[in-house]
């Protein structure tokens, strides 16, 4: 695999946590390792960045790798699909990270026998923890699979599931990130509001996520049993428990896995 070269197309913000992980695993080489984006300005700040060739083709940046990562947006992915078809080789392997589009649709707009592999990671690939989820396409054999799961373990924790699931998937884990940090700032505020100073709240929210996180980890404990270890009688823990049920953090935290879920399933449906 050291020999492969790299190519992701799309260096926006997925694109971009994608190869800062690689590159800081060290497995991932700066001279295999090249991205496209369409403005020059852009490309020149990431090269200039990363190390790496930035392209602003599409088509140019894919004739040079072995193995293709499609980070666009799904709302252009038809469009960059048609673009790059001439520069796609015969066996190639195309990772698409593109949420709701399907791998029977990016199959039929490149060449009959390239493999095609979906994986949907999340943005903590920028410190190598991202979870991600592969699935195979019809001509996406064990060889073709163990290259990706090869490329997504350099970034963190991989798993494979059937197609049908990634929009789960996508909704948990995908767009998992965003509701953590949403918790940490709204902890850090509580801190705040409290009397602690900004910085201090900061960071014992963010020890606090870090070290919750690391027991469910490490103790493989249901979380209802690592809480009630928490909640002693009559004690704050229990009186900041019921202050969360009533509120129905629970409930808040599964309609917005759904409402991901949904969109995702949205995009996947508006590109056909």
């Amino acid at each position: 695999m050291m020999d492969k070269t790299i190519a992701v197309l799309g260096a926006g913000n997925m694109g971009i946590a994608l190869m800062r992980g690689i590159l800081a695993s060290g497995w991932g080489s700066r001279r295999r390792l090249v991205a496209s984006h369409p403005k020059a300005a852009r490309a020149a700040a990431i090269r200039r960045d990363l190390g790496i060739r930035v392209e602003t083709s599409n088509r140019d940046t894919a004739a040079k790798a072995d193995i293709l990562i499609l980070a666009v947006k799904p709302q252009i992915l038809d469009a960059v699909l048609a673009e790059i078809r001439p520069a796609v080789a015969p066996r190639q392997l195309v990772i698409s990270i593109a949420a709701g589009f399907p791998t029977g649709r990016i199959e039929a707009a490149l060449p009959e026998r390239a493999a095609v592999v979906r994986a949907m990671p999340n943005v903590a690939a920028v410190v190598r923890l991202s979870a991600t989820v592969l699935c195979a396409g019809r001509r996406a054999g064990r060889r073709q699979m163990s290259q990706a799961r090869k490329i997504f373990e350099s970034i963190g924790l991989v798993t494979e599931l059937p197609e049908y699931q990634l929009d789960a998937v996508t909704g948990l884990s995908g767009s998992g990130p965003m509701y953590v940090f949403q918790i940490i700032e709204g902890l850090s505020d509580a801190g705040v509001r409290v009397g602690l100073s900004r910085d201090v709240a900061t960071a014992l929210t963010v020890q606090t996520v870090l070290g919750a996180a690391k027991m469910a980890e490490v103790l493989k404990t249901h979380p209802a049993v690592l809480k009630d270890q928490v909640t002693s009688p009559g004690g704050t823990a229990i009186a900041a428990l019921h202050s969360l049920e009533r509120n129905r953090l629970r409930a808040i935290l599964m309609d917005a896995v759904e409402a991901a879920t949904a969109r995702s399933k949205e995009l996947g449906e508006k590109t056909r």
